[in-house]
């Protein structure tokens, strides 16, 4: 239940800092209708600056960009704000019409208008619209703006897109065309939310867009088959777009994108099509990489059980080779480096399981191979390596191999339920296995309750064993249940058998391990209306064009 702006206690920084209660943070997108007119010969240049009031006093947090010449405005900039709803945060929205390139508060500039309202207002409508108000309450004809506001639950997590364009029609007579692209969200009420334009890429047929950052649930609410409408403009510094043309898409058909294989749209006029007999498009535009960009926890476990043989013998698959690495170090360092490029601080705890530990040597089916329970994190994949190296002669190969106990550690952090300082990361836990799994009930059990975490589970198979057991966890076959029946919540197991892909080149491998990843991190996402945290990416924008306005 949120509660009222009235029962809300006013906070002296409220929307900059403030007491660790925030509860989310809340992306907000402005539009604005029937603006005055300020400019004698053109409309107005329209920018909305956003306003905090701090102990009293209103200071500017944010502003949009400038759009040339219009009285419509949709902006594309997006306003972020911590939101604490146990506050009031007093927000002022004001609109200006912006002259050359003096900043707002000069004498150039014209106000045409403003509103003020708290961000809890603007969270509990989703979709605010007020009209804008002159100095001392007069109202600025019939001008309005609406603010969308959509909820970020406490993780800001995004995907990255990039696109280009191929032979766009040409709608200048001394020039090329001026090309920028619109991504607009199709709602459930039929309604259209811009969530992003592009750069302008002057005098260019076959533009090259910026990669840009969207949250999942900006950009599809988090649903891979919302329907998404693209439309591409020519730009015209007097605000009358040319328009070139347009397709419809999703979320799902985008991941379709693989290494090597990009995703192609047909550029569609509609009134071309119905009036050109040979129509075929308007041009191409490309979907040229898509990253998931979000913050990802490795943990890896190992197989100690007896059943991979004696270490000292070389038939076994922890044999300990001065000279080669054995099965499980190749499998480790293929797929372990695959793996470290998405975790987010290169630390990965490091586990066993099936083994007779010092100091005791009593079996267990959770422990840190580098025997430091209080911090059981390697340093990259070369320190779990070393760990696995170390630890080795110190154990006694064991069992049964009770893969349930790990699985359950894992979803239990992940759930947060540990005092960790990430308990809110997705977690992927690697389990490396000769595939005899013991407690297959309790396992069968434990990834039934793990699915409801964010974790994702890729076993790989070492050696060349019987992978029954594995491929039943997998689930490709059927909806993986528990032993009372319950249906796991989402397919989180992605099973590799390691043997298949020896020979075979890292971009394989790499494709066969992270096959499912993505999915199942959206998936997890979707059932929670969230999405994934992100780090911050270390961009250098080549800016080769204008922001269209």
């Amino acid at each position: 239940m949120k509660i009222s702006d009235s029962q809300e206690a006013t906070s002296p920084v409220a929307g900059i800092g403030g007491p660790a209660a925030c509860v989310s943070k809340v992306e907000l997108r402005v539009s604005c209708r029937s603006l005055l007119d300020r400019d004698t010969l053109n409309k107005s240049d329209p920018c909305v600056m956003l306003m905090v009031q701090n102990q009293g006093q209103w200071t500017e947090l944010d502003r949009t960009e400038v759009i040339k010449s219009n009285l419509n405005p949709v902006f594309a900039k997006v306003l972020m704000l911590d939101y604490y709803f146990e506050e009031v945060q007093k927000l002022r929205f004001e609109v200006y019409d912006i002259h050359g390139t003096h900043s707002i508060g000069t004498r150039d500039d014209d106000f045409l208008g403003g509103v003020e309202c708290t961000l809890g207002q603007i969270v509990a409508q989703k979709k605010m619209v007020k009209p804008l108000l002159l100095k001392y309450g007069k109202y600025a004809g019939k001008s309005t703006i609406t603010i969308h506001a959509e909820e970020i639950s406490g993780n800001n997590g995004y995907v990255e897109l990039s696109f280009c364009a191929k032979k766009l029609d040409d709608k200048d007579l001394f020039s090329k065309s001026d090309p920028f692209l619109e991504i607009y969200r199709i709602n459930d009420d039929g309604t259209e939310q811009l969530v992003h334009r592009t750069e302008v890429i002057k005098n260019n047929l076959n533009p090259v867009w910026e990669p840009f950052k969207v949250s999942l649930i900006s950009l599809c609410s988090c649903d891979d088959e919302r329907k998404l409408k693209c439309l591409v403009w020519d730009y015209d510094s007097r605000g009358k777009h040319d328009f070139i043309g347009e397709f419809y898409t999703n979320f799902k058909e985008m991941q379709k994108i693989s290494s090597g294989n990009k995703v192609t749209w047909d550029c569609i006029n509609p009134k071309y099509k119905l009036k050109k007999k040979n129509y075929k498009n308007s041009g191409l535009v490309i979907l040229s990489d898509l990253k998931f960009v979000m913050l990802l926890s490795l943990k890896v476990a190992i197989d100690f059980t007896a059943s991979n043989g004696d270490p000292r013998n070389s038939c076994s698959l922890h044999y300990i080779n001065p000279y080669q690495p054995n099965e499980y170090l190749k499998a480790l360092i293929a797929v372990g480096e695959i793996c470290q490029d998405y975790d987010s601080d290169k630390r990965f705890s490091a586990l066993g399981f099936g083994a007779r530990i010092p100091p005791n040597y009593e079996v267990s089916h959770d422990f840190a191979i580098n025997f430091n329970p209080e911090d059981d994190e390697c340093e990259e994949i070369q320190g779990v390596v070393e760990a696995y190296q170390n630890c080795l002669p110190k154990i006694q190969l064991y069992g049964p191999t009770n893969v349930a106990p790990i699985i359950s550690r894992i979803a239990k952090l992940a759930a947060g339920k540990e005092p960790i300082k990430d308990a809110s990361l997705y977690h992927i836990l690697l389990i490396l296995t000769d595939g005899v799994v013991t407690d297959m009930a309790d396992t069968r059990e434990a990834i039934v309750r793990a699915s409801y975490q964010p974790m994702s589970i890729i076993i790989v198979g070492v050696g060349n064993a019987d992978f029954t057991d594995m491929e039943i966890l997998d689930g490709d076959d059927g909806v993986l249940r528990s032993p009372k029946g319950e249906p796991v919540l989402r397919d989180i197991v992605q099973f590799v058998p390691f043997r298949d892909f020896k020979t075979a080149s890292p971009a394989a491998l790499a494709k066969c391990v992270l096959a499912e990843v993505p999915k199942q991190v959206v998936e997890y996402f979707s059932h929670k209306a969230i999405p994934p945290i992100n780090p911050v990416l270390n961009s250098t924008p080549n800016s080769i064009a204008n922001t269209p306005e």
